[in-house]
């Protein structure tokens, strides 16, 4: 459980920043209703620059699903709540034929319920309504296996080889997406669940 509260390089809990921000919170679901609702989705703004760790996400106002999920499990670990990162393998666009990327989400270990939830701070919009609730899982995307969708049943610590090759490319965010999201996750020795 230690790794779920650790800071690390992309989860920054022991940021100034990310510290400032988790005070003003008293619950896990304030602080992902600030994440969602506040910090943009970058793709959504057509914003340009790329951000990562939590505390650019921070700076600058924006990310996308995997920097709004570091955001939001720094906060939570700041906050002295577990949490982790979950993905999902989605069709990129409406047919397989476009392709698959991952699509990023968090989890938070529930204490008094001693077990995990899964929850979606990638920010709404039309067609998309993603929920906070340790109930019914209300993601932003609902996983459709007849398309080849996959919710992946791991929870990781720290954000595994796929998402760190994806921000070690050079790029603006528009290039990126139109060619190098991962499409696939694999558990190998550098991951964890």
């Amino acid at each position: 459980m230690e790794a779920y509260l650790a800071p690390n390089v992309w989860i920054e809990s022991a940021h100034p920043d990310v510290q400032r921000v988790a005070r003003g919170f008293d619950s896990p679901e304030a602080a992902y209703r600030f994440v969602r609702d506040t910090v943009r989705h970058s793709y959504d703004i057509r914003a340009v620059d790329i951000t990562a760790t939590a505390s650019e996400v921070l700076a600058a106002g924006h990310g996308i699903c995997y920097a709004k999920a570091h955001l939001l499990a720094a906060i939570l670990r700041a906050m002295g709540i577990p949490s982790g990162l979950a993905y999902q393998r989605l069709v990129l666009f409406d047919d397989p034929r476009d392709g698959y990327s991952l699509h990023a989400v968090n989890t938070i270990y529930l204490r008094e319920a001693q077990r995990w939830v899964r929850v979606d701070a990638r920010g709404n919009k039309p067609g998309v309504n993603a929920q906070y609730s340790t109930d019914k899982e209300m993601l932003a995307f609902p996983v459709r296996p007849e398309l080849g969708e996959v919710d992946y049943p791991w929870n990781f610590d720290t954000p595994p080889a796929p998402i760190r090759n994806f921000y070690a490319l050079q790029g603006n965010i528009s290039e990126l997406y139109a060619r190098c999201l991962p499409g696939i996750l694999e558990i190998n020795d550098d991951t964890n669940s």
